[in-house]
């Protein structure tokens, strides 16, 4: 696994260097162009960011992805020192988490159930290199999610349902220019059923564990107001069942100052696992999601805005929202019937003791066996 770390770590910090270093000579000539002028004629080294860089604070929600479930939930981005080139910050959300939808469970069998409150917060350091071309940034910090739960969405019947409570801590690495954007993430669960720990028991046929995940994303502007970016991420759970390479897509749309909106797109083996090739349409993960932060044109005052377009995308990240929040749960039956987790071609024993072979996953088909020893 450390292995994996250090290779999405390593990604990153390679796209890092590679945008910033490389034919961008080219996306900076660019920009100059279409700006028809320097940094230094269109006012960018005089811009004051104790003037640009403001406290905000709104609303966010999302649909159910791949591991993650439906919420919405307030959250707020606070900057506490400000240098001539740099911030010092402190981002913190709380959502409430609500059930998942159209009997699909997020989660792989069992379905996300009830209201719980989840929490997210980022304390980290931004700064801008010597011609305010690039950010870069570092943040860190700690992540929780009580989880509810309550029936299956492949027929398998279920009893005792609990809620748990999973916990992960967070490392990002970003950069970002007026045109290219890249981070690196480690989603790492700690606590009660962190990594390497006893999964949790939420039903007296499933445990479930928080999914560690390390990936990298790249982007691209498209326009002023649309972005879009690809990545790759890695998972890997304590019961094997989540272990997977998966690749993601996301599109960014600016509707109005502060309310953005984006649509994600995910190949997740281990979330759309038991379907053909046939099916591969089946095997994606969609979601979508808003947010509306007031107070948020941190990339200065309007008329700053509307004077120097060009390095707007640069001073705004220096306030933006970090990303890689969630924590993302996968299930599969439990250690202590036969067999370690829901796989085809196992045995299970449940419902008052009796054992079934598993044949399909999704959809779930199984048949009465004989029990064993």
């Amino acid at each position: 696994m450390q292995n994996y770390i250090r290779q999405s770590l390593s990604l990153a910090g390679t796209a890092a260097l590679a945008l910033a270093s490389i034919p961008f000579g080219a996306a900076r000539a660019d920009d100059a162009k279409v700006a028809q002028g320097s940094a230094k004629d269109l006012g960018v080294m005089s811009i004051s960011l104790k003037d640009a860089i403001q406290p905000n604070f709104g609303f966010q929600g999302a649909l159910q992805g791949a591991g993650t479930p439906n919420q919405s939930g307030i959250g707020g981005f606070l900057p506490l020192a400000i240098g001539d080139n740099s911030v010092f910050f402190l981002d913190a959300q709380a959502n409430a988490n609500f059930a998942d939808y159209n009997n699909y469970s997020s989660i792989i069998n069992t379905k996300v159930a009830g209201t719980t409150i989840s929490t997210s917060s980022r304390l980290g350091y931004r700064w801008l290199n010597g011609d305010r071309s690039w950010m870069f940034g570092v943040n860190a910090g700690y992540d929780s999610r009580p989880m509810a739960t309550g029936g299956t969405d492949n027929g398998v019947y279920v009893t005792n349902s609990r809620s748990v409570f999973f916990q992960q801590v967070a490392l990002n690495l970003e950069a970002i220019s007026n045109k290219w954007f890249t981070s690196a993430y480690l989603l790492y669960p700690v606590g009660e059923y962190g990594y390497n720990k006893a999964p949790a028991i939420i039903n007296n046929v499933y445990t479930a564990d928080s999914v560690m995940t390390a990936g990298v994303d790249v982007g691209y502007n498209l326009t002023p107001n649309l972005k879009a970016s690809v990545g790759y991420y890695y998972s890997e759970g304590d019961a094997g069942a989540s272990n997977s390479n998966s690749v993601k897509g996301r599109l960014e749309y600016n509707i109005a100052n502060g309310l953005t909106t984006g649509i994600n797109i995910a190949y997740d083996p281990a979330f759309s696992e038991g379907y053909s090739s046939g099916e591969f349409y089946k095997t994606l993960n969609l979601s979508a999601d808003l947010k509306w932060r007031f107070g948020a044109n941190g990339y200065g005052a309007p008329s700053i805005r509307k004077k120097q377009p060009v390095v707007m995308p640069v001073i705004q990240a220096l306030s933006a929202t970090p990303a890689n929040r969630d924590v993302r749960v996968h299930d599969y039956c439990s250690p202590g019937f036969r067999g370690e987790r829901c796989g085809v071609g196992e045995i299970v024993r449940w419902k008052r003791g009796e054992c079934y072979l598993i044949l399909s996953t999704k959809p779930f088909k199984y048949t009465r066996v004989e029990c064993t020893p």
